[in-house]
Protein backbone atom coordinates (compact mmCIF):
# COMPACT_ATOMS: atom_id res chain seq x y z
CA UNK A 1 0.00 0.00 0.00
CA UNK A 2 1.43 3.52 -1.06
CA UNK A 3 0.68 6.74 0.11
CA UNK A 4 0.39 9.00 -3.48
CA UNK A 5 1.44 12.42 -3.59
CA UNK A 6 0.19 14.44 -6.67
CA UNK A 7 1.66 18.35 -7.28
CA UNK A 8 -0.86 20.30 -9.34
CA UNK A 9 -2.40 23.68 -10.02
CA UNK A 10 -5.74 24.33 -9.22
CA UNK A 11 -6.87 27.98 -11.20
CA UNK A 12 -3.70 29.74 -10.19
CA UNK A 13 -2.86 28.00 -7.01
CA UNK A 14 -0.16 25.52 -6.44
CA UNK A 15 -1.44 22.73 -4.69
CA UNK A 16 0.32 19.02 -3.38
CA UNK A 17 -2.73 16.36 -3.13
CA UNK A 18 -1.78 13.45 -0.95
CA UNK A 19 -4.08 10.84 -1.69
CA UNK A 20 -3.93 7.91 1.52
CA UNK A 21 -5.83 4.87 1.55
CA UNK A 22 -9.77 4.29 1.60
CA UNK A 23 -10.06 3.69 5.26
CA UNK A 24 -13.56 3.78 7.76
CA UNK A 25 -11.17 4.06 11.14
CA UNK A 26 -7.99 5.75 12.23
CA UNK A 27 -8.10 2.48 14.86
CA UNK A 28 -5.70 0.43 12.61
CA UNK A 29 -7.29 -3.07 11.72
CA UNK A 30 -5.27 -2.89 7.94
CA UNK A 31 -2.72 -2.17 6.39
CA UNK A 32 -4.22 1.13 5.39
CA UNK A 33 -5.42 2.38 8.57
CA UNK A 34 -2.08 2.36 9.58
CA UNK A 35 -0.69 3.50 6.64
CA UNK A 36 -3.00 6.45 6.82
CA UNK A 37 -3.07 7.26 10.48
CA UNK A 38 0.54 7.53 10.75
CA UNK A 39 0.74 10.16 7.91
CA UNK A 40 -2.26 12.61 9.27
CA UNK A 41 -0.43 11.85 12.98
CA UNK A 42 3.22 12.59 12.19
CA UNK A 43 2.89 15.06 8.78
CA UNK A 44 2.17 18.63 8.54
CA UNK A 45 -1.11 18.57 7.31
CA UNK A 46 -2.96 21.88 6.04
CA UNK A 47 -6.66 20.54 5.04
CA UNK A 48 -8.40 17.16 5.24
CA UNK A 49 -11.10 16.41 2.64
CA UNK A 50 -13.11 13.63 4.11
CA UNK A 51 -15.29 12.00 1.60
CA UNK A 52 -18.88 11.47 3.29
CA UNK A 53 -20.78 8.57 1.60
CA UNK A 54 -24.38 10.27 2.09
CA UNK A 55 -26.05 6.77 2.10
CA UNK A 56 -24.23 5.26 4.57
CA UNK A 57 -24.01 8.21 7.10
CA UNK A 58 -23.31 6.44 10.28
CA UNK A 59 -20.49 3.98 9.28
CA UNK A 60 -19.03 7.59 7.54
CA UNK A 61 -19.27 9.69 10.43
CA UNK A 62 -17.13 7.27 12.58
CA UNK A 63 -14.21 8.01 10.71
CA UNK A 64 -15.31 12.01 10.77
CA UNK A 65 -15.18 12.30 14.71
CA UNK A 66 -11.70 10.86 14.83
CA UNK A 67 -10.52 13.16 11.99
CA UNK A 68 -11.90 15.68 14.12
CA UNK A 69 -10.15 14.93 17.17
CA UNK A 70 -6.61 15.70 15.08
CA UNK A 71 -7.72 19.63 14.99
CA UNK A 72 -6.77 19.61 11.27
CA UNK A 73 -8.96 22.12 9.34
CA UNK A 74 -11.49 19.54 7.47
CA UNK A 75 -14.17 20.17 4.56
CA UNK A 76 -16.61 17.37 4.46
CA UNK A 77 -17.63 16.52 0.94
CA UNK A 78 -21.01 14.69 1.24
CA UNK A 79 -20.58 12.45 -2.20
CA UNK A 80 -23.40 10.36 -3.75
CA UNK A 81 -26.44 12.55 -2.76
CA UNK A 82 -28.11 11.74 -6.23
CA UNK A 83 -28.33 8.28 -4.95
CA UNK A 84 -29.60 10.00 -1.06
CA UNK A 85 -32.30 11.64 -3.24
CA UNK A 86 -33.53 8.72 -5.08
CA UNK A 87 -33.35 6.51 -2.08
CA UNK A 88 -35.77 9.11 -0.05
CA UNK A 89 -32.81 9.94 2.18
CA UNK A 90 -32.59 13.96 3.10
CA UNK A 91 -29.84 15.25 4.85
CA UNK A 92 -30.04 18.89 6.57
CA UNK A 93 -26.76 20.38 5.66
CA UNK A 94 -27.38 23.13 8.04
CA UNK A 95 -27.88 21.19 11.21
CA UNK A 96 -24.52 18.48 10.14
CA UNK A 97 -22.63 21.67 9.91
CA UNK A 98 -23.67 23.06 12.96
CA UNK A 99 -22.84 19.89 15.10
CA UNK A 100 -20.12 18.70 13.56
CA UNK A 101 -18.97 22.75 13.45
CA UNK A 102 -16.70 22.17 9.93
CA UNK A 103 -17.53 22.80 6.03
CA UNK A 104 -19.73 20.47 4.18
CA UNK A 105 -20.39 20.78 0.73
CA UNK A 106 -22.64 18.34 -1.07
CA UNK A 107 -21.43 16.34 -4.50
CA UNK A 108 -21.94 14.01 -6.83
CA UNK A 109 -18.69 12.81 -8.02
CA UNK A 110 -20.18 10.62 -10.56
CA UNK A 111 -22.39 13.83 -12.31
CA UNK A 112 -19.49 16.09 -11.37
CA UNK A 113 -22.37 17.85 -9.36
CA UNK A 114 -20.91 20.56 -6.93
CA UNK A 115 -17.41 19.60 -7.51
CA UNK A 116 -16.61 23.17 -8.86
CA UNK A 117 -17.97 24.32 -5.70
CA UNK A 118 -15.57 22.15 -3.18
CA UNK A 119 -12.17 23.08 -5.56
CA UNK A 120 -13.11 27.06 -4.42
CA UNK A 121 -13.86 26.12 -0.83
CA UNK A 122 -9.99 24.42 -1.15
CA UNK A 123 -8.79 27.37 -3.14
CA UNK A 124 -9.56 29.48 -0.88
CA UNK A 125 -7.18 28.67 1.57
CA UNK A 126 -8.47 30.48 4.76
CA UNK A 127 -9.80 27.20 6.19
CA UNK A 128 -12.00 26.69 9.25
CA UNK A 129 -10.36 25.76 12.28
CA UNK A 130 -12.47 23.05 13.76
CA UNK A 131 -13.59 23.19 17.33
CA UNK A 132 -14.02 19.99 19.45
CA UNK A 133 -17.66 19.11 20.33
CA UNK A 134 -18.02 16.57 23.53
CA UNK A 135 -18.63 12.98 21.91
CA UNK A 136 -18.02 11.19 25.45
CA UNK A 137 -19.73 11.26 29.08
CA UNK A 138 -18.79 13.41 31.78
CA UNK A 139 -15.78 11.15 33.07
CA UNK A 140 -13.92 10.29 29.79
CA UNK A 141 -14.31 14.03 28.82
CA UNK A 142 -12.65 14.90 31.83
CA UNK A 143 -9.99 12.35 31.80
CA UNK A 144 -9.16 13.71 28.11
CA UNK A 145 -9.05 17.41 29.00
CA UNK A 146 -6.35 16.24 32.12
CA UNK A 147 -4.33 13.93 29.55
CA UNK A 148 -4.48 17.23 27.27
CA UNK A 149 -2.91 19.11 29.88
CA UNK A 150 0.07 16.87 30.22
CA UNK A 151 0.87 16.23 27.14
CA UNK A 152 2.91 18.22 24.18
CA UNK A 153 1.48 16.74 20.96
CA UNK A 154 -0.01 18.76 18.52
CA UNK A 155 -2.65 16.47 18.55
CA UNK A 156 -3.61 16.66 22.24
CA UNK A 157 -7.21 15.26 21.95
CA UNK A 158 -6.62 12.44 19.68
CA UNK A 159 -3.44 11.45 21.64
CA UNK A 160 -5.63 11.25 24.72
CA UNK A 161 -8.07 9.64 23.13
CA UNK A 162 -5.54 6.67 21.88
CA UNK A 163 -3.79 6.99 25.18
CA UNK A 164 -7.55 5.64 27.33
CA UNK A 165 -7.81 3.01 24.60
CA UNK A 166 -4.29 1.76 25.40
CA UNK A 167 -3.24 1.47 21.48
CA UNK A 168 0.37 0.13 21.72
CA UNK A 169 1.35 2.18 18.67
CA UNK A 170 1.34 5.58 21.73
CA UNK A 171 2.63 3.66 24.21
CA UNK A 172 5.70 6.09 24.19
CA UNK A 173 3.44 8.75 24.81
CA UNK A 174 2.49 7.66 27.95
CA UNK A 175 3.93 9.00 31.78
CA UNK A 176 2.90 8.03 34.97
CA UNK A 177 0.85 10.67 35.24
CA UNK A 178 -1.18 9.93 32.08
CA UNK A 179 -0.94 5.89 33.12
CA UNK A 180 -2.49 7.35 36.61
CA UNK A 181 -5.37 9.19 34.75
CA UNK A 182 -6.44 5.62 32.18
CA UNK A 183 -6.28 3.14 34.95
CA UNK A 184 -8.73 5.34 37.23
CA UNK A 185 -11.13 4.82 34.08
CA UNK A 186 -10.28 1.35 34.02
CA UNK A 187 -11.23 0.70 37.09
CA UNK A 188 -14.17 2.84 36.78
CA UNK A 189 -15.59 1.34 33.95
CA UNK A 190 -14.65 -2.56 34.32
CA UNK A 191 -14.52 -2.86 30.68
CA UNK A 192 -12.82 -2.50 27.36
CA UNK A 193 -11.43 1.03 27.20
CA UNK A 194 -12.02 0.89 23.67
CA UNK A 195 -14.87 -0.59 23.36
CA UNK A 196 -16.12 2.74 25.61
CA UNK A 197 -14.89 4.40 22.96
CA UNK A 198 -16.20 3.46 20.19
CA UNK A 199 -19.63 3.11 21.89
CA UNK A 200 -19.98 6.35 22.94
CA UNK A 201 -18.80 7.98 19.87
CA UNK A 202 -21.65 5.98 17.76
CA UNK A 203 -24.23 7.06 20.68
CA UNK A 204 -22.56 10.54 19.79
CA UNK A 205 -23.29 9.63 15.99
CA UNK A 206 -26.99 8.63 16.37
CA UNK A 207 -28.03 12.21 17.89
CA UNK A 208 -26.28 14.03 14.70
CA UNK A 209 -28.14 11.04 12.61
CA UNK A 210 -31.20 11.95 14.28
CA UNK A 211 -31.34 15.49 14.08
CA UNK A 212 -29.99 16.21 10.47
CA UNK A 213 -31.12 12.95 8.85
CA UNK A 214 -34.63 11.86 7.60
CA UNK A 215 -35.46 8.94 5.17
CA UNK A 216 -38.62 7.14 4.18
CA UNK A 217 -38.94 3.62 4.74
CA UNK A 218 -36.39 1.66 2.59
CA UNK A 219 -38.11 0.05 -0.11
CA UNK A 220 -35.81 -2.87 -2.54
CA UNK A 221 -33.62 -1.27 -4.87
CA UNK A 222 -32.80 -2.10 -8.16
CA UNK A 223 -29.13 -3.31 -6.41
CA UNK A 224 -31.63 -5.43 -4.65
CA UNK A 225 -33.58 -7.29 -7.11
CA UNK A 226 -29.98 -8.23 -9.42
CA UNK A 227 -28.34 -9.48 -6.17
CA UNK A 228 -31.19 -11.76 -5.51
CA UNK A 229 -30.08 -13.15 -8.88
CA UNK A 230 -26.15 -12.49 -9.20
CA UNK A 231 -25.81 -13.58 -5.72
CA UNK A 232 -28.10 -16.54 -5.52
CA UNK A 233 -27.00 -19.19 -3.48
CA UNK A 234 -27.14 -21.68 -6.58
CA UNK A 235 -26.52 -19.44 -9.32
CA UNK A 236 -23.72 -17.36 -8.33
CA UNK A 237 -20.76 -19.37 -9.12
CA UNK A 238 -22.15 -20.74 -12.51
CA UNK A 239 -22.86 -16.81 -13.51
CA UNK A 240 -19.62 -15.90 -12.48
CA UNK A 241 -18.03 -18.55 -14.71
CA UNK A 242 -20.36 -18.30 -17.42
CA UNK A 243 -18.63 -14.60 -17.36
CA UNK A 244 -15.16 -15.17 -16.95
CA UNK A 245 -15.50 -17.68 -20.00
CA UNK A 246 -16.85 -15.30 -22.22
CA UNK A 247 -14.69 -12.87 -21.42
CA UNK A 248 -11.41 -14.74 -22.11
CA UNK A 249 -13.65 -16.27 -25.38
CA UNK A 250 -14.10 -12.87 -26.97
CA UNK A 251 -10.32 -11.60 -25.85
CA UNK A 252 -9.10 -15.01 -27.54
CA UNK A 253 -11.65 -16.26 -29.70
CA UNK A 254 -12.77 -15.01 -32.96
CA UNK A 255 -13.12 -11.97 -31.99
CA UNK A 256 -9.95 -11.31 -30.86
CA UNK A 257 -8.50 -13.50 -33.48
CA UNK A 258 -9.79 -11.06 -36.34
CA UNK A 259 -7.93 -8.11 -34.67
CA UNK A 260 -4.79 -9.80 -34.14
CA UNK A 261 -4.96 -10.55 -38.22
CA UNK A 262 -5.66 -7.29 -38.86
CA UNK A 263 -3.21 -5.42 -36.40
CA UNK A 264 -0.92 -8.27 -37.55
CA UNK A 265 -1.56 -7.08 -41.84
CA UNK A 266 -0.06 -3.74 -40.78
CA UNK A 267 2.23 -4.69 -39.19
CA UNK A 268 3.70 -6.75 -42.38
CA UNK A 269 3.00 -3.09 -44.41
CA UNK A 270 5.29 -1.29 -42.00
CA UNK A 271 7.98 -3.72 -42.25
CA UNK A 272 7.90 -3.77 -45.75
CA UNK A 273 7.30 0.32 -46.20
CA UNK A 274 10.50 0.36 -43.49
CA UNK A 275 12.27 -2.18 -45.62
CA UNK A 276 12.05 -0.40 -48.54
CA UNK A 277 12.85 3.00 -47.38
CA UNK A 278 16.31 2.18 -45.49
CA UNK A 279 16.94 0.13 -48.92
CA UNK A 280 16.36 3.35 -50.73
CA UNK A 281 18.65 5.33 -48.37
CA UNK A 282 21.52 2.65 -49.12
CA UNK A 283 21.80 1.35 -45.96
CA UNK A 284 23.40 -1.81 -45.37
CA UNK A 285 21.52 -5.35 -45.34
CA UNK A 286 22.58 -6.00 -41.88
CA UNK A 287 21.65 -2.43 -40.58
CA UNK A 288 18.12 -3.14 -42.97
CA UNK A 289 17.67 -6.56 -40.82
CA UNK A 290 18.36 -4.93 -37.70
CA UNK A 291 15.33 -3.06 -38.06
CA UNK A 292 13.21 -5.01 -40.17
CA UNK A 293 13.50 -8.63 -38.53
CA UNK A 294 14.93 -7.58 -35.30
CA UNK A 295 13.04 -4.72 -33.93
CA UNK A 296 9.84 -4.16 -35.84
CA UNK A 297 9.17 -8.44 -36.03
CA UNK A 298 10.34 -8.47 -32.43
CA UNK A 299 8.17 -5.67 -30.86
CA UNK A 300 5.62 -6.29 -33.67
CA UNK A 301 5.13 -10.04 -32.67
CA UNK A 302 3.78 -8.70 -29.18
CA UNK A 303 1.87 -5.37 -30.32
CA UNK A 304 -0.36 -8.13 -32.83
CA UNK A 305 -1.95 -9.25 -29.49
CA UNK A 306 -2.90 -5.83 -28.34
CA UNK A 307 -6.11 -5.61 -29.51
CA UNK A 308 -6.92 -8.68 -27.47
CA UNK A 309 -5.34 -7.16 -23.88
CA UNK A 310 -7.70 -4.08 -24.82
CA UNK A 311 -10.72 -6.67 -24.92
CA UNK A 312 -9.55 -7.97 -21.66
CA UNK A 313 -9.05 -5.21 -20.03
CA UNK A 314 -12.22 -3.21 -20.98
CA UNK A 315 -14.61 -6.29 -19.78
CA UNK A 316 -12.49 -6.53 -16.58
CA UNK A 317 -12.70 -2.69 -16.26
CA UNK A 318 -16.43 -2.74 -17.10
CA UNK A 319 -17.07 -5.42 -14.28
CA UNK A 320 -15.24 -3.96 -11.56
CA UNK A 321 -16.81 -0.28 -11.98
CA UNK A 322 -20.50 -1.86 -12.38
CA UNK A 323 -19.61 -3.30 -8.40
CA UNK A 324 -19.91 -6.79 -10.04
CA UNK A 325 -16.30 -7.90 -8.77
CA UNK A 326 -16.74 -6.75 -5.33
CA UNK A 327 -19.88 -9.12 -4.53
CA UNK A 328 -17.86 -11.99 -6.42
CA UNK A 329 -15.40 -11.23 -4.35
CA UNK A 330 -17.84 -11.23 -0.95
CA UNK A 331 -19.68 -14.51 -2.57
CA UNK A 332 -15.92 -16.23 -2.87
CA UNK A 333 -15.06 -16.02 0.67
CA UNK A 334 -16.93 -18.82 1.65
CA UNK A 335 -15.32 -21.40 -0.97
CA UNK A 336 -11.66 -19.29 -0.32
CA UNK A 337 -11.55 -19.97 3.43
CA UNK A 338 -11.70 -24.15 2.80
CA UNK A 339 -8.78 -23.83 1.09
CA UNK A 340 -6.96 -21.44 3.03
CA UNK A 341 -8.03 -18.10 1.59
CA UNK A 342 -10.49 -15.38 2.02
CA UNK A 343 -12.37 -13.12 -0.60
CA UNK A 344 -9.68 -10.63 0.12
CA UNK A 345 -7.45 -13.04 -2.45
CA UNK A 346 -9.74 -12.45 -5.53
CA UNK A 347 -9.02 -8.87 -5.69
CA UNK A 348 -4.95 -9.68 -6.33
CA UNK A 349 -6.15 -12.38 -8.95
CA UNK A 350 -8.19 -10.28 -11.06
CA UNK A 351 -5.79 -7.80 -10.83
CA UNK A 352 -3.09 -10.67 -12.26
CA UNK A 353 -4.82 -10.91 -15.24
CA UNK A 354 -3.53 -7.89 -15.91
CA UNK A 355 0.21 -8.14 -14.77
CA UNK A 356 1.80 -10.32 -11.79
CA UNK A 357 3.83 -7.45 -10.22
CA UNK A 358 0.83 -5.00 -9.07
CA UNK A 359 -0.95 -7.72 -8.14
CA UNK A 360 1.21 -9.08 -5.72
CA UNK A 361 2.05 -5.49 -4.58
CA UNK A 362 -1.47 -5.39 -4.11
CA UNK A 363 -1.71 -8.60 -2.22
CA UNK A 364 0.31 -6.99 0.62
CA UNK A 365 -3.08 -5.48 1.81
CA UNK A 366 -4.04 -8.59 2.82
CA UNK A 367 -3.83 -8.42 7.07
CA UNK A 368 -3.47 -12.40 8.21
CA UNK A 369 0.01 -13.03 7.00
CA UNK A 370 -0.66 -16.47 5.98
CA UNK A 371 -3.28 -16.16 3.65
CA UNK A 372 -0.81 -12.73 2.07
CA UNK A 373 1.84 -14.97 2.08
CA UNK A 374 -0.66 -17.74 0.56
CA UNK A 375 -2.10 -15.48 -2.03
CA UNK A 376 1.50 -13.92 -3.38
CA UNK A 377 3.11 -17.55 -4.33
CA UNK A 378 -0.30 -18.30 -5.99
CA UNK A 379 -0.87 -15.11 -7.81
CA UNK A 380 1.68 -15.97 -10.59
CA UNK A 381 -0.72 -19.17 -11.54
CA UNK A 382 -2.99 -16.55 -12.71
CA UNK A 383 -2.84 -16.00 -16.63
CA UNK A 384 -1.50 -12.51 -17.17
CA UNK A 385 -1.62 -10.44 -20.16
CA UNK A 386 1.93 -11.28 -20.75
CA UNK A 387 1.20 -14.83 -21.25
CA UNK A 388 -2.22 -14.10 -23.37
CA UNK A 389 -0.47 -13.80 -26.59
CA UNK A 390 1.35 -17.25 -25.69
CA UNK A 391 -1.69 -19.32 -24.96
CA UNK A 392 -3.76 -17.78 -28.35
CA UNK A 393 -0.10 -18.52 -30.15
CA UNK A 394 -0.32 -22.17 -28.93
CA UNK A 395 -3.66 -22.64 -28.56
CA UNK A 396 -4.13 -21.76 -32.27
CA UNK A 397 -1.41 -23.46 -33.55
CA UNK A 398 -2.41 -27.22 -31.82
CA UNK A 399 -6.19 -26.17 -32.08
CA UNK A 400 -7.35 -24.19 -34.69
CA UNK A 401 -10.91 -25.69 -34.96
CA UNK A 402 -11.48 -24.93 -31.27
CA UNK A 403 -8.76 -22.14 -30.26
CA UNK A 404 -11.04 -19.56 -28.63
CA UNK A 405 -12.65 -22.57 -26.74
CA UNK A 406 -9.42 -24.13 -25.61
CA UNK A 407 -7.93 -20.73 -24.20
CA UNK A 408 -10.76 -19.92 -22.61
CA UNK A 409 -10.52 -23.09 -20.61
CA UNK A 410 -6.89 -22.72 -19.72
CA UNK A 411 -8.18 -20.04 -17.64
CA UNK A 412 -10.44 -22.02 -15.79
CA UNK A 413 -7.58 -24.94 -15.67
CA UNK A 414 -5.21 -22.46 -13.80
CA UNK A 415 -7.53 -21.65 -11.24
CA UNK A 416 -8.20 -25.29 -10.96
CA UNK A 417 -4.59 -25.14 -10.23
CA UNK A 418 -4.53 -22.29 -8.16
CA UNK A 419 -7.32 -24.48 -5.63
CA UNK A 420 -5.81 -27.16 -5.34
CA UNK A 421 -2.39 -25.94 -4.68
CA UNK A 422 -3.84 -23.33 -2.02
CA UNK A 423 -5.13 -26.65 -0.95
CA UNK A 424 -1.68 -28.45 -0.34
CA UNK A 425 -0.01 -25.95 1.22
CA UNK A 426 -3.03 -25.37 3.78
CA UNK A 427 -2.68 -28.96 4.52
CA UNK A 428 1.31 -28.87 4.75
CA UNK A 429 2.52 -25.60 5.25
CA UNK A 430 -0.23 -22.57 6.28
CA UNK A 431 -2.43 -24.03 9.13
CA UNK A 432 -4.08 -22.32 11.28
CA UNK A 433 -7.27 -19.95 11.82
CA UNK A 434 -7.69 -17.63 8.71
CA UNK A 435 -9.24 -13.92 9.03
CA UNK A 436 -12.36 -13.35 8.36
CA UNK A 437 -13.44 -10.76 5.21
CA UNK A 438 -15.21 -7.71 5.67
CA UNK A 439 -16.40 -5.81 3.02
CA UNK A 440 -18.44 -2.45 1.96
CA UNK A 441 -20.74 -3.96 -1.64
CA UNK A 442 -21.41 -0.92 -3.34
CA UNK A 443 -24.48 -0.29 -5.74
CA UNK A 444 -24.57 -1.67 -8.79
CA UNK A 445 -24.57 1.52 -11.46
CA UNK A 446 -23.55 2.48 -14.77
CA UNK A 447 -19.93 2.33 -15.50
CA UNK A 448 -18.02 5.65 -16.30
CA UNK A 449 -17.05 5.46 -19.98
CA UNK A 450 -14.17 7.82 -19.30
CA UNK A 451 -13.51 6.17 -16.33
CA UNK A 452 -12.88 2.88 -18.14
CA UNK A 453 -11.39 4.05 -20.77
CA UNK A 454 -8.59 5.82 -18.51
CA UNK A 455 -8.16 2.61 -16.77
CA UNK A 456 -7.60 0.75 -20.24
CA UNK A 457 -5.04 3.12 -21.52
CA UNK A 458 -3.14 2.65 -18.44
CA UNK A 459 -3.03 -0.86 -18.93
CA UNK A 460 -1.98 -0.55 -22.10
CA UNK A 461 0.19 1.70 -22.12
CA UNK A 462 1.90 -0.09 -19.50
CA UNK A 463 2.50 -3.20 -21.73
CA UNK A 464 3.46 -0.88 -24.22
CA UNK A 465 6.25 0.71 -22.14
CA UNK A 466 7.64 -2.94 -21.67
CA UNK A 467 7.71 -3.85 -25.08
CA UNK A 468 9.38 -0.86 -26.28
CA UNK A 469 11.81 -1.49 -23.69
CA UNK A 470 12.75 -4.94 -22.01
CA UNK A 471 10.96 -6.59 -25.63
CA UNK A 472 12.76 -4.26 -27.73
CA UNK A 473 16.15 -4.90 -26.37
CA UNK A 474 15.53 -8.52 -25.89
CA UNK A 475 14.70 -8.56 -29.59
CA UNK A 476 18.22 -6.73 -30.74
CA UNK A 477 20.20 -9.23 -29.21
CA UNK A 478 18.32 -12.27 -30.48
CA UNK A 479 18.54 -10.85 -33.88
CA UNK A 480 22.11 -10.24 -33.83
CA UNK A 481 22.60 -14.02 -32.12
CA UNK A 482 20.67 -15.76 -34.87
CA UNK A 483 22.25 -13.37 -37.50
CA UNK A 484 25.92 -14.03 -36.54
CA UNK A 485 28.11 -16.78 -36.40
CA UNK A 486 31.18 -17.43 -33.64
CA UNK A 487 33.13 -15.92 -36.45
CA UNK A 488 31.00 -12.74 -36.50
CA UNK A 489 30.03 -13.59 -40.17
CA UNK A 490 26.82 -12.02 -41.21
CA UNK A 491 23.64 -13.75 -42.61
CA UNK A 492 24.76 -17.49 -41.61
CA UNK A 493 22.50 -20.40 -41.53
CA UNK A 494 20.55 -20.03 -38.68
CA UNK A 495 21.82 -23.55 -37.30
CA UNK A 496 25.10 -22.70 -36.74
CA UNK A 497 24.32 -19.17 -35.50
CA UNK A 498 25.35 -17.82 -31.88
CA UNK A 499 21.87 -18.64 -30.77
CA UNK A 500 21.79 -22.03 -32.15
CA UNK A 501 25.09 -23.28 -30.30
CA UNK A 502 23.38 -21.95 -27.00
CA UNK A 503 20.12 -23.62 -27.77
CA UNK A 504 20.97 -27.03 -28.82
CA UNK A 505 22.60 -27.22 -25.08
CA UNK A 506 19.45 -26.74 -23.74
CA UNK A 507 17.03 -28.28 -26.63
CA UNK A 508 17.33 -31.48 -24.31
CA UNK A 509 14.76 -29.87 -22.06
CA UNK A 510 12.08 -30.14 -24.72
CA UNK A 511 12.77 -33.49 -26.29
CA UNK A 512 10.35 -35.51 -24.98
CA UNK A 513 7.65 -32.93 -26.48
CA UNK A 514 9.11 -31.36 -29.69
CA UNK A 515 11.95 -34.06 -30.95
CA UNK A 516 15.85 -33.60 -31.42
CA UNK A 517 15.38 -30.29 -33.49
CA UNK A 518 13.63 -27.86 -30.84
CA UNK A 519 16.94 -25.46 -29.80
CA UNK A 520 14.39 -22.59 -31.23
CA UNK A 521 11.47 -23.39 -28.50
CA UNK A 522 13.92 -23.71 -26.13
CA UNK A 523 15.88 -20.30 -26.44
CA UNK A 524 12.49 -18.61 -26.49
CA UNK A 525 11.42 -20.83 -23.14
CA UNK A 526 14.29 -19.65 -21.56
CA UNK A 527 14.07 -16.01 -22.50
CA UNK A 528 10.30 -16.27 -21.23
CA UNK A 529 11.85 -16.39 -17.62
CA UNK A 530 13.17 -12.68 -17.93
CA UNK A 531 9.54 -11.19 -19.47
CA UNK A 532 6.96 -13.80 -20.74
CA UNK A 533 6.35 -11.99 -24.13
CA UNK A 534 9.63 -12.60 -25.23
CA UNK A 535 8.49 -15.81 -26.33
CA UNK A 536 6.67 -14.79 -28.67
CA UNK A 537 8.88 -12.28 -30.01
CA UNK A 538 11.72 -14.65 -30.13
CA UNK A 539 10.01 -17.30 -32.14
CA UNK A 540 9.41 -14.06 -34.46
CA UNK A 541 12.56 -13.15 -35.03
CA UNK A 542 14.13 -16.90 -35.05
CA UNK A 543 11.33 -18.48 -37.42
CA UNK A 544 12.18 -15.65 -39.92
Amino acid sequence: VTIERKLGVIRGTDFEIVDLPGVYSLSPYSVEEEISRKFLFEEDVDLILNIVDSTSMERSLYLTTQLLELGIPMIIALNMMDIADKRGIHIDLKTLEKRLDTTIVSISALKKTNVFNLIQYIKMGDYRKNYYHHVYDHELESAIESIKEITTSKHPQFLAVKLIEDDPVFAEYHTDSTKKIVDHLKQSYMRDMEQIIADERYRYIENIRDEAVSARNEQMTWTDRIDNVLLHRFFAIPIFMIVMFGIYYLAAGPVGAYTVGLVGKYVSLFSDWTRNLLEGFGASPWSVSLVVDGMIAGVGAILNFLPQLVILFLLISFLETTGYMSRIAFFLDRIFQKVGLSGKSLIPFIIGSGCSVPAIMSARTINDETERRMTIMLTPFIPCSAKLPIITLFAGYFFKENSGLVSASLYFFAIGVIFLSALIMKKFWFKGKHSSFILELPEYKIPNFKFIMYDVFEKVKAFIQQAGSIILLASIVVWFLISFSWTLTYGVDPEISILASFGKVLAWIFYPMLGTNSWGAAVSAIQGLVAKEQIIASMSIISG
